[in-house]
């Protein structure tokens, strides 16, 4: 093993990110020319969060085919795989319904993370010296924050001037890119033999770490709802109702407005870069027991995005509000989690803490397409009084907070 941050992690770095920026403006680009030709917030909901699902039933799947197949060929494969979904939607874009085509190629982006992302984290130990595993760690995880935020920044920019055609060719060229560069990448590899098929071990694993937070330990399993219903009341919220508001309900031109919610997106990635690099740099100082504050915040600050919905504001003034509580709110989800997690990892056995973390991870991704759905019909429904939805949603999310303090307390 070379010391150090050798060649070929510096070439998986790399590889991150193009393709991850490439990814970032995709799943920015598609929902926000869905929104703006259908109109519909819906339509808008049912395609962002049934796109979502895939993140949350590959991943598992996808952490037990890194340990089977070398894992160069896995993310070569799987960026040429994305190049090519994005030229045959180019190639097909005005002769099928849109809402189709973009949940078509949504589904298969987010399965494609879900299964991309583990044979990244796995080929970390292999490619740099022990010492250096957490450092490695560290760059690989601000390349996926600092992708979340300039993508959809530049992303919004590039598609207010020239549309979503553009935007496509130049995500295409990114994945065509990080693929033959990966090529020549080389990772350890030596074959593992298995007696039971992928989807049989994954169905094993998610079997016993149910049974060990619902019988053994239910308050890991109070604490897996309180991660599910933050991303059910919360992380679906941000994603389908600031779209709706800053496009729709904003008196911006639709240039203008699509290129201020890239403006938003990067303000969310930034709040959760914030609230990972607080957390690591401060996280003996936050107390476990205290952690359901950071929830009640979040929660709390839904209120001000309610008023500027209720109350008469010019555009920019609602927009600055909007933007400086999802900062807050993201930085402080981002805390929380962050926390949830490491406790979960302490107090559970080490046999048993990557099985129940992949189903605490299951889980919080199936709850947030089941909340983008919801909000959806909401924001359709509601027009004129949206800012109950915030209202009702930030009484349900301090909630959950309080509820998590009593399970923290009983772990």
């Amino acid at each position: 093993m070379k010391r150090g941050f050798s060649r070929d992690f510096i070439l998986v770095v790399i590889g991150q990110i193009i393709s991850l920026f490439g990814n970032a403006v995709v799943r920015f680009a598609l929902p926000v020319h869905l929104l703006e030709v259908t109109g519909s917030a819906a339509v808008l909901g049912v395609v962002s969060g049934l796109a979502f699902l895939p993140m949350a039933l590959m991943a598992p799947v996808g952490g037990i085919i890194a340990d089977r197949i070398n894992k160069r060929n896995i993310m070569v494969f799987l960026d040429f795989f994305t190049c090519g979904l994005i030229v045959v939607f180019l190639v097909l874009y005005g002769r099928m319904n849109l809402s189709v085509m973009v949940l078509i190629l949504l589904f298969l982006l987010y399965g494609i993370s879900g299964a991309y992302q583990p044979s990244v984290q796995a080929s970390i130990p292999v490619l740099v010296e022990e010492g250096r595993v957490m450092q490695a760690n560290a760059v690989v995880n601000m390349v996926s924050s600092l992708s979340g935020l300039l993508g959809p920044a530049l992303g919004g920019a590039a598609y207010s001037m020239w549309g979503i055609m553009p935007v496509m060719v130049v995500a295409a060229g990114c994945f065509f890119c990080s693929a033959v560069m990966e090529i020549f990448i080389h990772i350890p590899y030596v074959k593992q033999k298995s007696g039971t098929t992928v989807l049989r071990e994954a169905a094993g694993e998610c079997a016993s770490s149910i049974a060990y937070i619902t019988r053994q330990k239910p308050a890991v399993g109070k604490l897996t709802l309180c991660a599910a219903g933050v991303n059910f009341f919360m992380s679906a919220l941000m994603i389908i109702g600031l779209p709706v508001i800053v496009m729709q309900e904003l008196d911006f031109s639709p240039a203008e407005a699509s290129r201020m919610y890239g403006y938003m997106q990067a303000v969310l990635g930034a709040g959760g870069l914030a609230g990972g690099i607080g957390a690591g740099i401060l996280g003996q100082k936050f107390r476990m027991d205290r952690s359901y504050r950071f929830l009640m915040l979040a929660g709390g600050m839904l209120v001000p995005m309610g008023l500027v919905l209720f109350l008469p504001c010019p555009p920019y003034a609602a927009y600055g509000v909007l933007a400086l509580s999802a900062l807050v709110i993201m930085a402080s989800a981002s805390i929380y989690s962050i926390q949830i997690m490491a406790h979960i990892q302490v107090t559970v056995p080490a046999h048993l803490t990557g099985k129940v973390i992949a189903w605490v991870l299951a889980l919080s991704n199936c709850a947030q397409p089941a909340g983008q759905i919801l909000y959806g019909a909401l924001f359709e429904n509601m027009r004129g009084m949206m800012a109950w939805i915030f209202f009702g949603a930030a009484v349900v999310s301090v909630l959950i907070g309080w509820y998590s303090r009593d399970a923290v307390a009983h772990t």
